[in-house]
This record gives structure tokens, sequence and C-alpha cells, in this order.
């Protein structure tokens, strides 16, 4: 069951999404250790984005085991998303995700073999002062 990760923020805990600030995407590896590296996202239309090269490790893992987590830390502020996840290569679906990154850090480099990977969100946690839930 998905939830609507922005009724369950703060004012602060939506302010913390918009900041310009790193996160960790965690999927499962082929031999079940977790596969954790860094990456920008974004928060629209009740989905978390991401942008990423086709065949990349993370986009193997996904499409072998949908479970991904995206985790957002600064002091002590933190929040962390958790959800299935697909991979979508929709040239209109890259290009609203482009948008988004743009828009939350700086216009990504051409790559024509960027695809998104969408996280339907079903778990949120996160600092206290962040969540309105």
């Amino acid at each position: 069951m998905t939830i609507d990760v922005a009724a369950m923020l703060s004012e602060d805990g939506h302010r913390f999404l918009s900041d310009y600030h790193l996160a960790t995407l965690s999927t499962m590896a082929r031999d079940s250790s977790l596969h954790v590296v860094a990456v920008g996202f974004t928060l629209a239309d009740g989905v978390v984005r991401i942008i990423t090269s086709d065949g990349s490790q993370k986009v193997r893992n996904i499409e072998r085991d949908p479970r991904a987590t995206v985790a957002q830390v600064a002091g002590a502020e933190w929040l962390s998303i958790a959800g299935h996840a697909v991979i979508e290569r929709d040239p209109d679906a890259v290009a609203r995700a482009v948008e988004l990154y743009a828009a939350r850090y700086r216009q990504p480099r051409p790559n024509p073999k960027r695809v998104v990977i969408r996280i339907e969100p079903t778990k949120l946690l996160g600092s206290s002062g962040l969540r309105s839930i």
C-alpha cells in the first residue's frame, strides 16, 4: 500500500526535501546484501524519482528486486522513504524527472542512456520535527 509522504511531512520536512542535500539509495544486491550509493532525488506527485544511467548496478538490482529506500541526513535531521521501485524509460517520464532534478540540484549533463528510478513510497521514517504524523 502506497502512502502520501507529502501529507505526512511538517513544514520543516517539506523544506528539508527541497533543500540541496544528497542522499543514499539502498537496493538489494544479488547476494542479498545492501547496495548503497549516493544519489540526488526528488519527491513530487507522490513519488520519489532518481535519474541514473540504464544498466547501472542500481537499475539491475531494482529490476531483480523492487525494494528500495532513499535516505537523506543533515546533522540531526533525517528522513528515510522506503517503497517499491520501477525503472521508467519513457522519454516523457525521463524529461519530467530531469526537470525536477534541475529544480532541486542543477541541470544534469546530457545522457542518452538516462532512465528514472521511480519509488512508490510505502514507509516513511525520520526526525520527529520533520514529520507531521
